[in-house]
């Protein structure tokens, strides 16, 4: 049964959303299609063979979506769903995961690269020194800092990647370099790639989740999770834990009182059938066919959305191992762990219920503070004020999760991917900060077929470059191993778009063997 208006409103343990508002029809005397204009312009044979063009584009675009989900498994996989952890501004790998006793010894004392250095800013200054004291952690006695010691539990899960480069220290480019494969605009998601390849598991929930940070976007936006030329129902859906208004239109908002079951059910079916009428003159235009499902799907989630989001039903154990058992009714002004640890722990546990629904790709987002300009992970300042908090509060929900995960038997089949666009440098900005570092940085994933309590990659005795520079690991690799554990080979999930057959890795990418379980 539909639910009422008031239903939906408390559907939602913190109240209601708005109503989704579809978009207006264009009337057929303001526009035509282009198969229209086009056909009355040239006409005669001219026409017939537009007529034929357009028909065979139409016909591939169907067959690609038609069979592309009974295509695309290469082989058997590892795994079926994504948790990627996106750690947004550059967290730093030489106050978290990448131990480099050298800068200890050399601490303030100028620093020698050996070679020219294009730093971002002015951090160039002497040695720094881990920011906080390490220690071996687990069976495999990896060396973390203290400030993440929650991950040291859960440590023998991991492959940590010390050697990966990017091609840029610019926060937009870098960003979308890990999230796209590429550093420029255009391009889709990961989690699109996934989504469009695989498909859902959950037709009441979408396949491509985002959990934003709760004080503003990444650098490019929305654009970090974009389909570009795939499909637009690929695109990531927002969702917000914890507000009033998780997801944003979903639900009648407190105005539409007038609104009855009967009304809605009418204006839900006036809607398909104008967007039926649009599209059968526009044939091939796969915008219209996105809206359509994306207000289908708006319809089951009303009833699917509220239950997954609903933490409530979680046991009083799980919130204590998320941290979540003494939640402040405010927060400070001021980040703190606390406040941290609150609010990445709540998308953590939402992720997991998505994941164990049917989704397919979670995108966690941390480090965008609105409030101030350095308060997240681009410590140009002051390491310690601005990671101290972030990082204990991502560690004690990381850790949760992979924890939470296994206790349930989805660590076998989720892959958990913990990134950020790049690192930082060993020598010090301003005495206290760090400045931006391309040119090697810290990933590590687990789960999913991953062997755990391993290393692969070292930086050199600085964290500044790859030991080996002549073999270092980029994001196609990561990308390209995520996609053969899921059972598809990165070279041949392409899409023909302006010419070229476009992948998620580029012309690039390895499978990186040495740390598949």
């Amino acid at each position: 049964m539909t639910p009422t208006p008031a239903q939906r409103r408390s559907a939602f343990p913190h109240g209601a959303a708005a109503s989704p508002r579809p978009s207006q029809v264009d009337s057929a005397a303001a526009l035509r299609s282009r198969r229209e204009f086009l056909w009355q312009s040239g006409g005669g044979l001219g026409g017939i063979a537009l007529a034929s063009m357009l028909a065979a584009e139409d016909a591939r675009a169907a067959s690609s979506e038609s069979t592309l989900h009974s295509a695309i498994m290469h082989h058997p996989p590892k795994a079926k769903r994504v948790i990627q952890l996106f750690m947004s501004g550059a967290a730093s790998h030489l106050d978290l995961f990448d131990f480099k006793p050298a800068l200890i010894k050399h601490h303030g004392e100028p620093s020698d690269f050996g070679e020219h250095v294009e730093a971002f800013q002015n951090g160039l200054g002497p040695w720094l020194r881990p920011v906080w004291d390490f220690a071996p952690y687990g069976e495999s006695g990896k060396m973390i800092s203290d400030v993440v010691g929650d991950i040291g539990e859960v440590v023998d899960e991991i492959a940590f990647i010390h050697n990966l480069i990017g091609k840029t220290g610019v926060h937009s480019q870098g960003t979308l370099l890990q999230s796209t494969g590429f550093n420029r605009p255009g391009f889709p998601s990961m989690g699109s790639w996934v989504s469009y390849a695989l498909g859902s598991m959950n037709e009441n929930l979408p396949t491509f989740v985002v959990l934003p940070d709760h004080r503003g976007l990444a650098s490019n936006g929305t654009k970090n999770w974009d389909t570009a030329f795939l499909p637009s129902h690929y695109q990531g859906t927002v969702v917000y834990p914890g507000r009033e208004e998780p997801i944003a239109d979903l639900f009648p908002a407190s105005q539409g009182s007038y609104i009855s079951q009967a009304s809605d059910a009418e204006a839900i079916e006036l809607i398909k059938t104008l967007g039926r009428r649009h599209a059968e003159e526009r044939q091939g235009d796969g915008r219209l066919e996105a809206r359509i499902r994306s207000y289908e799907l708006a319809g089951r989630m009303q009833l699917a959305a509220p239950e997954a989001l609903d933490l409530s039903q979680e046991p009083a154990h799980i919130h204590r191992l998320y941290g979540l058992d003494h939640i402040p009714s405010e927060f400070d002004t001021e980040i703190n762990a606390r406040e941290e640890t609150v609010l990445f722990s709540r998308k953590c546990l939402v992720a997991r219920r998505l994941l164990e629904r049917g989704v397919r790709f979670v995108q966690v987002w941390s480090g965008n503070d609105n409030r101030f300009p350095r308060r997240n992970w681009d410590s140009h300042e002051n390491v310690r004020r601005d990671h101290g908090p972030l990082a204990r509060g991502m560690a004690r929900g990381t850790a949760a999760l992979i924890k939470d995960l296994k206790q349930r038997g989805m660590l076998e089949d989720t892959i958990v991917l913990w990134t950020t666009e790049f690192g930082r440098m060993p020598s010090s900005q301003g005495g206290k900060g760090r400045d931006h570092n391309p040119y090697t940085f810290t990933n590590w994933l687990c789960g999913g077929g991953i062997r755990g309590g391993i290393t692969h990659g070292e930086s050199d005795q600085w964290g500044y470059k790859p030991l080996d520079r002549s073999k270092p690991t980029e994001v196609y690799d990561i990308h390209a191993t995520i996609l053969h554990l899921l059972g598809i080979n990165h070279e041949r999930l392409t899409v023909r778009n302006n010419g070229i057959d476009r992948r998620l890795t580029d012309v690039h990418g390895h499978v990186i063997k040495e740390i598949l379980a």
